[in-house]
C-alpha cells in the first residue's frame, strides 16, 4: 500500500488457501490496545491461511488419487485417446466429497472452535477500542465546549 494510505489493504486470493490476505494499516500513534487488536486480527488471518492452504493441498491430492484409482479400476488412463483429461461422473465424485468431509470432520470442528474463539477475542477488543475512542472523543468535545 502507498505510504499515505490510512486503510487496510486486501490482496488477491492466495493460490494455496484461496483467501485474500490483508495488509493491516498501522496508525502512527497506535495505542497498546489498538496494537493488540491488530495483532489478534493478523494472527487470525495467518491461522486461516495455514489451515486452508493445508486443507486445500490435501483435498487436491486426495481427489487426484481418488480419480486415478477409480479410472484404474475401470481400466482407463488419466487421459483419453484425444489427450483430454478423463473425468468421473458427478455421483462418483459425490462419494469422494462425502468421504473427504467425513474423514476431516474433526479437523473442521477444531478449526471452527478456534475460529469462534479468535473472533470472540477480536470482537471484544474491537468493543474496547470503540469505547476508548468514544470516551476520548467525548472528553475532547467537553474540553472544546469549556473553552
Amino acid at each position: 500500500p502507498p505510504a499515505h494510505s490510512h486503510s487496510d489493504w486486501i490482496g488477491p486470493p492466495d493460490k494455496h488457501s484461496n483467501l485474500r490476505p490483508v495488509i493491516f494499516y498501522v496508525p502512527p500513534e497506535e495505542s497498546a490496545l489498538e496494537r493488540r487488536l491488530r495483532e489478534a486480527r493478523q494472527e487470525a488471518q495467518d491461522s486461516n491461511q495455514r489451515f486452508w492452504a493445508r486443507h486445500n493441498r490435501a483435498f487436491r491430492q486426495e481427489k487426484e488419487e481418488f480419480i486415478y484409482s477409480r479410472l484404474k479400476a475401470k481400466g482407463l488412463e488419466m487421459r483419453d485417446e484425444s489427450g483430454q483429461k478423463a473425468t468421473l461422473s458427478a455421483e462418483e465424485m459425490a462419494d469422494f466429497y462425502k468421504d473427504f468431509l467425513s474423514k476431516n470432520f474433526k479437523k473442521h470442528l477444531q478449526y471452527n472452535r478456534d475460529w469462534y474463539k479468535r473472533n470472540f477475542t477480536i470482537t471484544f477488543l474491537m468493543g474496547q477500542v470503540a469505547l476508548v475512542r468514544a470516551l476520548r472523543w467525548l472528553r475532547q468535545r467537553k474540553k472544546n465546549v469549556e473553552q
